[in-house]
Formats: structure tokens, C-alpha cells, sequence
């Protein structure tokens, strides 16, 4: 049995996962404090280097990166039934732990452009794989003055890439 301090629950970091409200309030401190907000969102099933680097460079456009979380809900609308392999709470743990991330927020809505909205970023990433106009939210960062980035994303490597490999060497599934 799991020593209760040991649970993702108590490991997760409680100041950088928050709520939408939460989030709307600090993203007016972090206006007023004249921060630039950086949003990017995803579903980070099984975490790998491609994105720790992505993030890593979100990061570093601006002062604050917020990362919206598809929670498990969201993922099997957009990944299918399968998915997610990792659940929400412990998906939440690994990408709070990363230093390039500043606040985790959840979503179960398909898209984020409610989360957009709530937060207004300055600077509104997703990967060059997306072309801009179709990138959620797009429109309403610029219309607010804010800019879209894409980023390259490290090639031959993806969650499910890495699911591929795994049943192809463990299952001899293609």
C-alpha cells in the first residue's frame, strides 16, 4: 500500500495547478504587474523530450506560461476511446513538475478558447504542426494585441509514436 504522502495528489504542486478562476486573478496580477502571458495547451499523455523542449521554448517567450491541460474527458473526444493512457491527476503532476511551467489549468471542453479568453495571453503557442488559422484562439490574441508563435516540434517523436513502439515491441501490434 501507497505511504499517503507518496500519492500524486500530495505530490503535485497546489500553487501551479489551478482553477479558472484562480488563473483569470492572476492573470490580472500578472498584467497589472506588466508580465507577458504566455498560453500553450495540449494533451502531454506521455511525457517525452519533445515536449519538455517544446514547452521549454514557450517558456521563453515571456515571463509566465500557463499550460491548459486537456483532462481526460477532452482527450477521448479528440484522441479517441484508448486515450488517455496517463489520467488527468497524474498527467497534472508531471507537467507542474517541469520548471518552464507556471501554472497548470484543466479543460474538458475539446478546444481551449474559453480558457483563451479567460486568460488573454500575450503570446499564444502550439506547435508549427497547426497551420494559423487554425489554431484555437488565434483571432482573439491578435484582436486583444497579442501575437500567435508556432513552434518546430522535435521530429519522430510523439505520444503516439511511442504507444506504436510499444505494442510493435511488446505485442508485435503495428
Amino acid at each position: 500500500m501507497a505511504n499517503k504522502k507518496d500519492t500524486p495528489d500530495n505530490k503535485m504542486d497546489k500553487k501551479k495547478i489551478v482553477s479558472f478562476d484562480e488563473i483569470r486573478a492572476l492573470a490580472d496580477q500578472y498584467r497589472v504587474g506588466r508580465k507577458r502571458i504566455v498560453f500553450t495547451n495540449g494533451c502531454f499523455d506521455i511525457l517525452h523530450a519533445g515536449h519538455v523542449s517544446y514547452l521549454a521554448m514557450a517558456a521563453a517567450l515571456g515571463d509566465i506560461l500557463v499550460l491548459g491541460l486537456n483532462a481526460d474527458v477532452s482527450v477521448k473526444k479528440i484522441k479517441g476511446e484508448k486515450r488517455p493512457v496517463v489520467g488527468e491527476v497524474h498527467r497534472a503532476c508531471v507537467v507542474s513538475a517541469l520548471e518552464a511551467v507556471d501554472h497548470v489549468v484543466l479543460f474538458d471542453d475539446p478546444d481551449p478558447g474559453q480558457l483563451i479568453e479567460t486568460i488573454c495571453p500575450d503570446i499564444l503557442v502550439k506547435g508549427a504542426d497547426w497551420p494559423e488559422d487554425q489554431i484555437v484562439g488565434a483571432a482573439f490574441v491578435r484582436e486583444n494585441g497579442g501575437r500567435v508563435e508556432r513552434i518546430v516540434l522535435e521530429p519522430e517523436i510523439s505520444t503516439t509514436k511511442i504507444i506504436e513502439r510499444i505494442g510493435r515491441l511488446y505485442y508485435g501490434e503495428v
